[in-house]
């Protein structure tokens, strides 16, 4: 079963210097149907102002990722981390017993495009930890893990029943991604056209697949998605 999530029907979000669209219920929007999926929270395609960003906040109990599409955004939090993420590397915080941070827009002038992505950790209470992974080097035509529970291929470690893989595409590839019995998906489509399982994704949409043995993708070239297996 695919439930299909458009870009259009999301919640919008025009603070001025931030443009929010939210997949799911998020701050001041709120929609009972749309709380996340499995352990996925929060998924926000966020667009920030030059010179603008958002202050010290805490979080816990949280794994955020964020994922950057274009400009830079400065990192700061309370356990002394500080650095600025380009397009192609890909933040992680793990928010644990408690922790503070801020994300800034790191040029005055242009603006940054990125995916903020909370998904709830296995196990709550966990010490807070901070990674940035460089992923520029992610083979085009294939599917490379970002993030899984174990550091699996490279990727980054979470405290998370997840993984989170980035497809890219530079023809009319298929990737196909093999979920086990009882796991489910998640595809969120970046940047340019895919078809899941037979459905067309424009960009921003969102595809929820349960009961489904794989999630084949193609795309038109320069495609980008993220799949997230999910328990």
């Amino acid at each position: 079963m695919i439930t299909l999530r458009p870009a259009d029907q999301r919640g919008l979000a025009d603070h001025g210097w931030l443009l929010a669209k939210h997949t799911f219920s998020f701050a001041d929007y709120h929609d009972p149907r749309h709380m996340g999926f499995r352990a996925l929270r929060v998924m926000n395609e966020d667009r920030i102002a030059g010179g603008m960003g958002f202050g010290m906040h805490p979080h816990s109990d949280m794994e955020i990722l964020t994922v950057l599409l274009s400009g830079a955004l400065r990192h700061r939090d309370s356990m002394g981390n500080e650095g600025v993420i380009r397009p192609g590397e890909i933040q992680y915080m793990s928010a644990g017993t408690g922790v503070r941070h801020s994300e800034f827009n790191d040029s005055a002038t242009e603006p940054a495009h990125l995916y903020q992505i909370w998904i709830l950790p296995s196990r709550r209470g966990l010490p807070p930890a901070y990674a940035a992974r460089d992923f520029r080097h992610a083979a085009p035509g294939a599917l490379t893990t970002l993030a899984a529970p174990t550091g699996a291929e490279g990727s980054m470690a979470i405290q998370a029943d997840a993984s989170v893989l980035l497809a890219k595409f530079e023809g009319a590839e298929k990737l196909t991604h093999t979920l086990a019995p009882g796991r489910h998906a998640w595809v969120q489509a970046l940047s340019g056209a895919i078809v899941v399982n037979g459905i067309k994704l424009a960009e921003g949409d969102g595809a929820a697949l349960s009961d489904e043995p794989s999630v084949t993708l193609t795309g038109t070239p320069g495609a980008q998605a993220l799949v997230f297996d999910l328990a």
